[in-house]
């Protein structure tokens, strides 16, 4: 018998002691974080409590950079690219003294608890945070790379797995009409969801991913026996961690064991990173935001919020960070026979 469904109510959670709730964007920018962000706010606010957007991520933090927010603030926003609260490297914050400062500045603000939108680097940050000042810190996953143990997707990853396919059926135009072998480098520098998936999404004929050792061999055997017997293109996606040097490196190795092929390399760079949002990323930071807040007024603390079998997870953060999500590399079979 299925769950019977319970509508939730503003005063649900009335007795938990957090008021007041801050939300910052810290490490690389993906699409879906302002999605991400609507829903912090609006949960919050539901929920009858307080949200104060923090700008530049953990900059803002040692800045004080707050700004009280309201539900209009995040009106229009669901459907932009990176980040309305900003985002910013912050070596600073590995000082203690200066977690400190930032503490005190929420203590002084009265923001009891926090949620953070990033990625590993963001995670490492909160949890040293949460284990020095007892704050409560919930994550909400934000990387295109989608190398978060603990949750089957990222916010942002949907997305640039999109504009990865737009990019490369753009190229296969021109590599078809010259008659070239392109290896195009996709982000990805210790995980290669985005080359692998991306590979089978646009047809290309082989992928090259940090999670497998680079056999330039076995490349110069698909170059002799598919390319150009069987086709007059070819597409090669490689991830930019990958360990022969990323897609210069291995074009270079191929133009000289190959020197009649025409070779061209294009690197989609932080293209990737850009762009509206997907329906599927703007869904998915949607539940998560909310997800966050009602972990945090649950009593959750050091945890990040994903989806597992489109079921919401809670993953403590030093699982999050410490294990690697394995890349399914039996794919890597798919596109070895689909490009046949």
């Amino acid at each position: 018998m299925s769950k019977e469904y319970r509508s939730p109510h503003a005063d649900d959670y009335s007795d938990n002691p957090i008021r007041k709730i801050g939300v910052l964007t810290s490490g690389g920018d993906a699409p879906g974080m302002n999605a991400a962000l609507r829903a912090v706010v609006r949960t919050a606010i539901f929920y009858r409590r307080e949200v104060v957007g923090i700008y530049q991520g953990y900059k803002g933090l040692i800045e004080k950079n707050f700004k009280n927010m309201v539900s209009g603030d995040v009106s229009n926003i669901i459907q932009l690219g990176g980040t309305i609260l900003k985002s910013a490297r912050c070596k600073e914050f590995h000082l203690r003294e200066v977690r400190e400062m930032a503490y005190n500045h929420l203590k002084e603000e009265g923001i009891d608890a926090l949620v953070v939108i990033g990625g590993d680097g963001t995670f490492t940050g909160a949890r040293i945070f949460a284990q020095e000042f007892g704050i409560p810190i919930v994550g909400v996953p934000g990387t295109i790379d989608n190398d978060l143990f603990g949750t089957d997707f990222t916010i942002g990853y949907d997305t640039a797995l999109n504009t990865i396919i737009e990019a490369v059926d753009k190229i296969r135009d021109t590599a078809t009409a010259h008659e070239r072998l392109f290896f195009i480098e996709v982000m990805g520098r210790d995980a290669g969801f985005l080359a692998l998936n991306g590979g089978i999404a646009s047809g290309a004929e082989a992928v090259l991913i940090p999670e497998t050792s680079t056999d330039i061999t076995t490349l110069e055997n698909y170059i002799k026996s598919g390319y150009r017997k069987s086709k007059n293109s070819s597409i090669v996606l490689v991830a930019e961690g990958e360990k022969a040097g990323g897609a210069f490196g291995i074009a270079k190795q191929v133009e000289e064991n190959f020197p009649q092929y025409d070779v061209r390399v294009t690197v989609l760079g932080h293209i990737q990173r850009g762009g509206s949002p997907t329906a599927f990323d703007r869904i998915l930071a949607s539940r998560l935001g909310v997800a966050s807040v009602e972990a945090l007024l649950d009593d959750q603390q050091s945890v990040m919020v994903g989806i597992s079998n489109d079921a919401v997870e809670l993953t403590p953060f030093n699982k999050a960070i410490k294990y690697d999500k394995e890349v399914n590399t039996k794919l890597l079979d798919t596109i070895h026979i689909l490009s046949s």
